[in-house]
């Protein structure tokens, strides 16, 4: 199933993840499981950007707090960048991922692909001789204008 994501989302996240090219940057991505409507950018809390990323929780509760009250749109997934690798999960994406369905869009050198969190299936190679757990699989985006 293909999930719409409009272009100025997209470059928007690809701008956002610019602005701390050393550190995980992160956010929200507002919407449903298959139309991406808006973004918002979230504090990355964990003691190591570097490497990692947090969401700042106070800040997704209220979305989530928000969305149920009808005063806004609902939590779709996530968006993080990978500053020193590729827009594919890592394997602490993998340990830390739900699956709950949501949507984690990762951006990395200026490239955006979006997975969707599934149950742990066992270790897969992803092609490239790295084995990652796969708890994602790989969604297609219908970029709109």
């Amino acid at each position: 199933m293909a999930v719409r994501i409009s272009r100025a989302v997209l470059e928007a996240i690809i701008s956002d993840a610019s602005t701390t090219p050393t550190v995980e940057r992160c956010g929200l991505l507002l919407g449903s499981a298959d139309h991406v409507t808006a973004w918002l950018s979230v504090a990355n809390v964990h003691p190591e950007p570097d490497q990692h990323f947090e969401l700042d929780p106070a800040t997704l509760i209220a979305v989530e707090r928000a969305a149920r009250q009808g005063h806004g749109p609902g939590v779709a997934g996530h968006y993080h960048s990978h500053p020193k690798g590729s827009a594919v999960p890592s394997l602490a994406d993998a340990e830390a991922a739900a699956p709950d369905g949501r949507l984690w869009l990762m951006t990395a050198q200026g490239e955006c692909r979006l997975w969707r969190s599934v149950a742990a299936m066992p270790l897969a190679n992803d092609g490239t001789g790295a084995l990652w757990l796969s708890r994602f699989v790989e969604e297609e985006i219908d970029v709109t204008d």
